[in-house]
């Protein structure tokens, strides 16, 4: 029972990379690309699920695939065309079993209503044309293929000989198919004989478990035509090499066979060199034509003989030739894909956790060899940065094997946006680009839902009504771009649309009416498109099955922090919007910088960071008596004393004497107030709220050089407690005080 499981698992995970393949190419269909090979490459991916489904009896996924399959086939024979309105129909097909696959995976119900209705309109689509369901049945296989052939001197013209050869692909068991099946679905069609090719194994040593070695040769004889004798192989189209020789039956008849080819009686001796003088075996008996045969010389090549001997219509040509066993491994690597191997994530997450021991080992002991007063030699300094090097060249490397593109994720929200239009009565279209950026798959699994919620509310509330659209001389679909590129280290993801832009008065108005700023508050319009992120916050005037409860944007915010990310938006009346999301690349390690509060040392993320600078006494000013402000760049910042946030003791030291780190925060610029500044190096992130408990302001933990923990700043939970408005002071509100300015 344990293998059967394994192997179901695995193909549940083979289905996740169909299900991407059959997105995918729907979606190049959707653009306008309907050649065959596109179209090719999603009949199979359909036909994969359910080929193996069917092995495990999953029948609502086999009846569904069956439906699907035949509605592609259809297509990629050129009896349907793929009009706009039946692409729309196989991409929610598409939705419908992706869902069957998932609700089988996790033993779960699925949507019977909306599977019915999926199928109903496929098969109108049909027509009369819809093919009957297949009865899957898949009786398990004896290996033992002795099957004793008539006696077929009297037969007559009834059957065909058909000579296979077959030799799999290291693709087809990865794809959960089973030699044994096809060869026993041949044994439906007649008699057979099997004789398997080991010509190709190993030793032991070299042997690759994975790798597919054997071949067979498989002689049937049946009275099918050879279209049916191909159909078998279907499931296993280009994941094998597949030659089928066809053998006509004596006397002729209605049964395949070979095609006529030129009479060499035409043939004069001179026309064919090398050519050996032939007994004559007209009056010989079978035995002795036998004996004969196995005396003659090899005869030469056909590429000997003329060219107007030889010629043949492509037409009478014999369908596929037998290559030589050593030709079938080279044909096998033009087409198989670059290897991949599957390993268990614990696995990685345990080799992460050493690679960053190894790294605060190596901090620490680059800090002993200083705190023991060794004299640091150039060689000594050479070995140590080495040493460093190779630790982060070790942790990058290992970093990677946790990192996948986000393709996946990007094609999930296709579908969020098509359901999304549809509910809202809009017409929208869902652009991707960079699906290829790689990030760390534990940031793309909780990246699903702040994608699916702003991919949302871009349609919903940034989309205008195809009406609307064209009084404002835009094209009636709206258009969403989805983007992801690397950005300094990290990742930047976006999400733009071409509709209305933020109604900023509107969002001003609201925040007044529940009571989440004062009417009298000055903001900028980064402070006022910061409120759609406050709980409770919604624009829509009803609450609808997309919108209007309050709940969405502040998830998003809380989601995108706790991946140590930071979200801003960019908004233009007219024309639209853009939710930028900034992540770093791993959840694993932190470039930061090391701080002292007091006697305590903390952690800054570097990528939070604009500029650290040593503040004059004039470029400080008060507002009231509880605020200080930041001059810089023409700009006033608000002085947050990170000491003072965090409740650490207070302690009198000008302002002057300290360092100011400008943060980048919510679409604002703050001050932080620290000590002094340490040092600047990568850290290992470990879990605070696992290993202790939340804690507002810092985000997590790690272990610096000397074998402390040092906490990690959360600049944008440090930045949250002054409300919004109260800092940007107007001219006549700056009140620089002597008092301050000495205590500075």
């Amino acid at each position: 029972m344990a293998a059967l499981d394994a192997i179901r698992a695995t193909f549940f995970e083979e289905c996740e990379d169909l299900i991407e393949a059959l997105n995918e190419g729907l979606g190049e269909m959707a653009d306008g690309d309907h050649g065959s090979e596109t179209v090719n490459a999603v009949f199979r991916a359909v036909h994969s699920v359910k080929g193996g489904a069917g092995s495990f009896g999953l029948n609502d996924l086999v009846s569904f695939a069956h439906t699907f399959e035949t509605v592609l086939d259809r297509i990629r024979s050129g009896d349907l065309e793929p009009a706009d309105e039946l692409i729309a129909l196989l991409q929610r097909s598409g939705d419908v079993l992706a869902d069957l696959v998932e609700a089988a995976r996790d033993e779960s119900p699925f949507d019977a209503a909306t599977v019915a209705t999926t199928s109903e309109a496929l098969e109108a689509v049909l027509g009369d044309d819809a093919a009957p369901e297949e009865e899957f049945v898949f009786d398990a296989v004896g290996a033992d293929f002795d099957f004793d052939l008539p006696d077929l001197d009297g037969a007559g013209a009834g059957p065909a000989t058909y000579t296979i050869a077959f030799a799999p692909h290291r693709d087809l068991y990865a794809n959960g198919h089973e030699p044994l099946v096809l060869i026993g679905a041949l044994a439906d069609l007649g008699e057979v004989t099997v004789a398997a090719d080991v010509s190709r194994l190993p030793a032991v040593d070299a042997f690759d478990w994975e790798e597919s070695y054997l071949a067979w040769e498989i002689t049937l004889v049946s009275t099918e035509h050879e279209g049916a004798v191909r159909e078998v192989f279907e499931f296993v189209d280009g994941l094998c090499e597949l030659e089928i020789t066809v053998t006509e039956p004596e006397g002729g008849g209605d049964g395949p066979g070979l095609p006529d080819l030129p009479d060499l009686g035409d043939l004069a001796p001179d026309d064919m060199p090398g050519l050996p003088d032939l007994p004559d075996l007209s009056d010989a008996s079978p035995a002795a034509s036998m004996e004969l045969a196995a005396d003659l010389p090899e005869l030469p090549s056909l590429e000997d003989l003329p060219a107007d001997k030889t010629d043949i219509p492509a037409s009478e040509k014999v369908a596929s030739a037998k290559k030589t066993p050593e030709a079938a491994p080279a044909a096998s690597a033009k087409k198989e894909a670059r290897p991949t191997l599957r390993v268990d994530v614990d696995r990685i997450d345990r080799l992460i956790n050493t690679v960053g021991e190894l790294i605060i080992n190596q901090a620490m002991i680059t800090q002993r060899v200083r705190e023991i007063g060794v004299p640091l030699t150039p060689e000594i300094v050479t070995d140590l940065d080495d040493y460093r090097q190779l630790a982060r060249d070790i942790q990058e490397g290992v970093m990677g094997l946790r990192t996948q593109p986000v393709k996946q994720l990007f094609q999930r929200m296709t579908r969020i946006a098509r359901e999304t239009a549809d509910v809202a009565g809009k017409s929208a279209q869902l652009v991707i680009e960079g699906e290829e950026t790689e990030v760390d798959k534990k940031v793309i699994e909780k990246l699903a839902d702040p994608l699916t919620h702003m991919i949302r509310n871009s349609i919903d509330h940034g989309l205008e009504v195809p009406e609307k659209r064209r009084e404002a001389g835009k094209p009636e679909k709206g258009t969403v771009k989805l983007t992801a590129c690397y950005k300094s280290g990290d990742v930047l993801i976006q999400i733009a649309d071409d509709g209305a832009g933020l109604n900023r008065p509107r969002i001003r108005q609201i925040a007044v009416e529940k009571g989440l700023i004062p009417a009298e508050a000055d903001l900028t319009d980064a402070e006022i498109d910061q409120l759609l992120f406050r709980p409770g916050f919604s624009t829509a005037s009803s609450v609808t099955s997309l919108s209007g409860r309050g709940v969405g944007m502040d998830v998003v915010k809380t989601s995108i922090a706790a991946l140590g990310g930071r979200i801003s938006i960019a908004s233009t009346p007219g024309e639209g919007s853009v939710f930028s999301i900034l992540l770093p690349l791993t959840l694993a390690v932190l470039d930061g910088m090391v701080v002292r509060l007091g006697d305590e040392t903390m952690v800054v993320p570097i990528a939070s960071i604009e500029e650290a600078i040593r503040p004059h006494k004039d470029d400080l000013s008060q507002l009231g008596t509880a605020r200080t402000l930041f001059a810089n760049r023409g700009e006033y910042l608000p002085v947050i004393d990170l000491a003072e946030r965090l409740g650490h003791p207070v302690r009198a030291k000008k302002l002057t004497k300290k360092t100011l780190l400008v943060i980048q925060s919510n679409g604002s610029r703050i001050a932080l107030a620290v000590d002094g500044v340490v040092d600047k190096r990568q850290v290992v992130i470990k879990s605070l709220a696992k290993n202790y408990r939340h804690i507002a302001g810092i985000s997590a933990a790690t272990i610096l050089g000397d074998g402390k923990v040092a906490l990690i700043v959360d600049p944008d939970g440090i930045a949250e407690d002054p409300p919004a408005g109260v800092m940007r002071p107007g001219p006549d509100d700056v009140h620089p005080t002597e008092e301050k300015k000495d205590a500075a």
